[in-house]
């Protein structure tokens, strides 16, 4: 992200984001990607509104642990801070991966809400 400090643009790392990296499906990967191209967008920004949708359910998860994919692979991405937080805490609560949770949440995003590719080259005052 850029801000302006006295009159100049500065660029600088955006505080509120934490790197991540875990190991998830290889075809959840792939069809995240397509996605994210077809709509100017990242994989992590529809992960996130995955996130999102995933917090605001009142029946909670329903995951099956045996139906875990055999194909995952290392993903290594940011997320933002508060939010992944939340995802951690709720992994815990469900006797859960981080991992499994980021996949079952894959299927709650919402392309229309998540932010652009551009999001990251902002402007900040």
């Amino acid at each position: 992200m850029w801000k302006i400090v006295n009159g100049k643009l500065q660029h600088t790392t955006d505080k509120s984001r934490i790197v991540f990296r875990t190991t998830i499906s290889k075809d959840l990967i792939a069809k995240l990607t397509k996605v994210a191209d077809g709509n100017n967008t990242h994989i992590n920004y529809l992960l996130e509104t995955g996130f999102i949708n995933l917090l605001t359910l009142e029946d909670g998860i329903s995951f099956n642990k045996e139906q875990r994919p055999k194909d995952r692979e290392h993903y290594k991405t940011t997320y933002d801070k508060e939010l992944f937080e939340e995802i951690k805490a709720l992994a815990k609560s469900n006797d859960l991966f981080i991992n499994d949770v980021i996949e079952y949440s894959a299927q709650f995003i919402d392309v229309e809400n998540s932010k652009n590719k551009n999001h990251r080259y902002r402007i900040e005052v």
